[in-house]
């Protein structure tokens, strides 16, 4: 009786022992994945200068877009500072028209800039119309953006823009 229960203890623990090895691998795995995730996104980040882009005025930053719109093959008009409707750059590839409205802020982006460069679209008859920044959009900007048809570019989709044009370069 006692091996016998000698015997369930040993094979107890050892079951035990394997299921929290393969816990311990199925909780390590995705966190290696993160981390590796996590670096190159740091990675990425570093290359594309966007610190650089964050300290820029904001005339510097609708010229460095102007110049990744024309690497993409837009043509590219700039609007006046002022009285510019809402737009700051106008976007043109084969029939499409777009109005960009940029926006170097060093908080959230909101409702006004997608209000704004709604009211550009008609002004400019262009079929679309973007807002671009540095940054990120509120969640009302962003829900005026969707009933609008606003295509809002945020830090993340202007970091892939710019490490896609710096491999280009390379």
């Amino acid at each position: 009786m006692d091996f016998l229960r000698w015997l369930i203890d040993e094979h107890f623990i050892l079951f035990m022992g394997c299921i929290f090895i393969l816990c311990f691998i199925l909780i390590m795995i995705p966190l290696a994945n993160l981390d590796k995730k996590r670096k190159k996104w740091e990675e990425k980040v570093r290359k594309s200068n966007i610190n650089e882009i964050d300290k820029m005025p904001g005339k510097v930053f609708e010229d460095y877009l102007k110049l990744i719109f024309k690497s993409r093959g837009y043509k590219v008009h700039t609007t006046k500072t002022s009285g510019d409707f809402g737009a700051d750059l106008i976007l043109t590839t084969g029939s499409r028209k777009i109005v960009v409205q940029v926006k170097r802020y060093k908080n959230k982006v909101g409702l006004q800039a997608v209000q704004e460069v709604v009211s550009s679209r008609e002004y400019y008859h262009a079929n679309e119309c973007w807002v671009i920044t540095n940054n990120y959009f509120t969640a009302p900007a962003e829900k005026l953006a969707a009933v609008n048809r606003v295509n809002l570019i945020n830090r993340e989709e202007l970091i892939d823009w710019i490490t896609d044009e710096k491999r280009k370069v390379e």
